[in-house]
């Protein structure tokens, strides 16, 4: 490949169940050639011919398979190599919580590839460990645990096709007694306001009645927080657009995550979605018995 080359290639790895399928149809829509699980010897033949071809193929995807021992030990330096004959070269490493692989490996029925006589944890253990020399090299790391089919895709076109876009807001509401999110780039925690819980008339309610938001925010105490939270977040976000983030999430606790974090969230996206910002709000624990 000359110093002049044209292509560009983008490498997809990640952990099984964390999104890889999806990412290859969002950059296959985008007119890149993707192969997925292509034999790691004939990768440099593979390109090769690509690039000799009588119509050359300039956009081309590789997935890359944690099984491939071999070649991800070499990882970084095919990445170098490819850079210094002027090969364009993403690199994206799709990552997700533990937790959630194992419920998405739950739901579907399937065995771990690097498991398939022991759990999914082992599995993904090996995986990471397998995975870290390409994680570390990475372009654009993507945390899915939170994000929909359609949210990755998204991120995926973005950063590929350079568009500009306001970073996404992901609001989580959750209780602190049901354990924290495994995903969140900033969590407060709203357990020192006033509680509903302790109100009758409030107990069964959740922070979406107008009521209970109300003893939430509508007391000297809340206000005071809102208003410094409001003028917190809207500061850091500038900087999540700079650095060209897709999603940031934001997590919000209180004990049970029915009463207080869920108002403050629904505040928060009422407040952003004014100014203009793209927001999803997910309320946890709201539906859990009291």
């Amino acid at each position: 490949m000359s110093e002049e080359s044209s292509q560009r290639i983008v490498f997809v790895s990640g952990l099984s169940g964390s999104g890889k399928t999806t990412a290859m149809a969002a950059l296959e829509d985008l007119s890149f050639y993707c192969v997925d699980n292509l034999p790691v010897q004939l990768v440099p033949q593979f390109l090769g011919l690509c690039t000799k071809a009588s119509s050359p193929i300039e956009k081309i995807a590789l997935a890359l398979d944690a099984r491939e021992k071999n070649f991800l030990e070499r990882f970084p330096e095919v990445i170098g190599d490819l850079r210094g004959q002027g090969v364009a070269v993403d690199v994206f490493f799709l990552d997700c919580a533990d937790e959630v692989l194992e419920r998405r490996y739950r739901e579907t029925r399937r065995v771990h590839p690097l498991s398939p006589g022991g759990s999914v944890r082992d599995g993904i253990d090996r995986e990471r460990a397998l995975l870290e020399n390409v994680a570390r090299v990475a372009d654009l790391k993507i945390d899915t645990t939170l994000l929909n089919v359609h949210q990755l895709k998204e991120a995926i076109v973005r950063q590929v096709s350079g568009t500009s876009r306001e970073t996404v807001i992901n609001l989580v509401s959750f209780g602190f007694r049901h354990g924290t999110p495994a995903a969140v780039e900033l969590l407060f925690d709203v357990r020192f306001l006033p509680n509903p819980y302790f109100e009758e008339s409030l107990r069964h309610g959740n922070g979406r009645d107008a009521e209970v938001a109300d003893y939430v925010l509508k007391n000297p105490r809340g206000e005071a927080f809102f208003r410094r939270l409001d003028d917190f977040v809207r500061y850091l976000l500038p900087f999540y657009d700079e650095e060209g983030k897709a999603y940031v999430t934001i997590g919000v606790g209180c004990t049970g995550g029915r009463h207080r974090s869920v108002a403050i969230a629904e505040a928060m996206g009422e407040r952003l979605r004014a100014s203009g910002r793209e927001v999803n709000v997910t309320h946890r624990d709201v539906e859990r018995p009291l």
